[in-house]
């Protein structure tokens, strides 16, 4: 019988009832909150393969409880249900992260299709955080299904330090280049502190709009603009309890800046158009790869701010200054991205492996993993040699020579073996061009010109075939 652990989330006692009842006549483990913020305690606390979510509901709507969601664990499915839904709602519930989306009403067997496709679409072994384990595995730590694989003396040194600081609600702030993993630095305190158990937010200050971060940050209430048609809990209510992530602080307008000292400051926040503060406990981790103390000296980042985040402070170093990390994450990122292939882990050739321990890595930690994820794809299993790698030079401009060289040996034109490529990585990346994009390092609107220009392509040859 299959005992996967489902978590509904709705606001209709009926619903709720018909859901459970239904998927739980079907073999799974069915939990079902009221309500989305009972939903995410309730996610905090206990393991689930999937969640199916109503999408309007009051005071935390699905979309935040999406977020909530993917910001604890990513790799859990989130279903979500509407009667209220529109293309825009759909485009923007699958920008963040939803599996799949369900209008209402809907028949029971398209719910229990749903359900069983996005479960087997999850990577194998996969649940939520509450079963992974919290202690350190060969090389790193674990956080959130990912590796801090490193053999670097100091790195190792600095992991073991933030155990012990993590038991503290002192603020860290973290710095280093893009790239470098600075999330999951801050999970890793996340994870060795008693607030463990509680929520990790994050909140990413450079992605969000200046204009929405305030709500974003501190919630509203229904009316408090134009648009504003309920409720909205804010990240650090969210993250009351836990940690919440100020990613790329640096980047936080002056105004803002002022209202998250004075958060700092009173534990409390002040919901936009609300009449009465509202306490939270949180502890604060941030991140940033910009130069704060110069960012003070221009009058763009305020000192007092800074000294407040300041409190341990963290210094990442760049790949190239720990090289000999460098064979050891493409081990683990050939052993993690064979798995989506054909299964059969390649292995980097000599000339490969030299390539790779001098190169300058300017995009870190980041770049490696999408080199060695290219080079998976493109070699289709066995050796992967350096016409594989796709490395870019000093100015960013992609190794043409190597590619050439790769599209003369397969007996192919370099056009065909691109086109071949964005197909593969779109197939693997279940059509989501955002993550193509990233693998390819392109634009997202290259990819999309490209598929423009190879569907004119096929209407042509239609057209002309036709006419024959």
């Amino acid at each position: 019988m299959n005992r996967q652990a489902i978590l509904i989330v709705d606001d209709d006692p009926s619903m709720r009832t018909v859901l459970s009842d239904f998927l739980g006549s079907r073999g799974y483990r069915v939990r079902a909150s009221g309500n989305g913020t009972d939903g995410l305690e309730t996610f905090h606390h206990e393991a689930f393969d999937a969640v199916v979510t109503d999408m309007k509901m009051p005071g935390m709507s699905g979309m935040d409880l999406l977020r909530g969601v993917k910001d604890i664990s990513p790799h859990v499915p989130v279903v979500v249900m509407t009667a209220y839904g529109t293309v825009n709602t759909a485009v923007e519930a699958m920008k963040e992260g939803a599996e799949d989306f369900i209008m209402k009403p809907f028949s029971m067997d398209h719910l229990e299709a749903v359900v069983k496709k996005v479960l087997a679409a999850k990577p194998p072994g996969e649940r939520g955080d509450q079963e992974r384990p919290a202690g350190p595995g060969p090389g790193g730590s674990l956080s959130e299904g990912k590796k801090i694989v490193t053999g670097d003396p100091a790195t190792m040194n600095l992991l073991e330090t933030l155990k012990s600081v993590s038991r503290s609600r002192a603020s860290v702030l973290i710095q280093g280049e893009s790239g470098t993993g600075k999330e999951l630095i801050a999970r890793h305190i996340h994870r060795h502190s008693d607030r463990a158990h509680m929520p990790f937010i994050g909140v990413n200050c450079a992605a969000i709009p200046h204009n929405l971060l305030e709500s974003e940050m501190f919630g509203h209430e229904r009316g408090a603009f134009t648009g504003a048609a309920r409720r909205r809990l804010g990240k650090f209510e969210m993250a009351s309890g836990g940690t919440l992530l100020l990613d790329e602080i640096s980047e936080m307008d002056m105004p803002l800046q002022a209202k998250l000292l004075r958060v700092i400051q009173e534990s409390e926040v002040d919901r936009l158009g609300g009449g009465e503060p509202v306490p939270v406990d949180v502890r604060i981790i941030a991140t940033t790869n910009a130069d704060l103390k110069k960012r003070i000296e221009e009058k763009t980042f305020r000192s007092d701010l800074y000294y407040r985040l300041n409190v341990v402070p963290v210094k990442i170093p760049p790949l190239r200054e720990r090289a000999g990390d460098i064979p050891l994450l493409s081990d683990y990122f050939l052993e993690k991205h064979s798995r989506f292939g054909t299964g059969e882990k390649p292995f980097l050739s000599n000339e490969a492996s030299s390539l790779l321990n001098g190169h300058r890595w300017p995009g870190n930690v980041r770049e490696l993993e999408h080199v060695i994820e290219r080079a998976v794809l493109l070699c289709g299993g066995g050796e992967i040699l350096p016409e594989h790698l796709c490395l870019e030079d000093e100015d960013g401009e992609k190794t043409q020579p190597a590619a050439v060289d790769l599209a003369r040996s397969q007996g192919t034109t370099l056009r065909d073996m691109e086109k071949s490529l964005i197909f593969r990585t779109l197939e693997r990346e279940n059509g989501n061009r955002t993550r193509a994009s990233e693998i390819l390092g392109v634009s997202v609107r290259t990819i999309r010109n490209k598929l423009n220009e190879y569907k004119n392509e096929t209407e042509g040859e239609r057209q002309e075939a036709g006419a024959g």
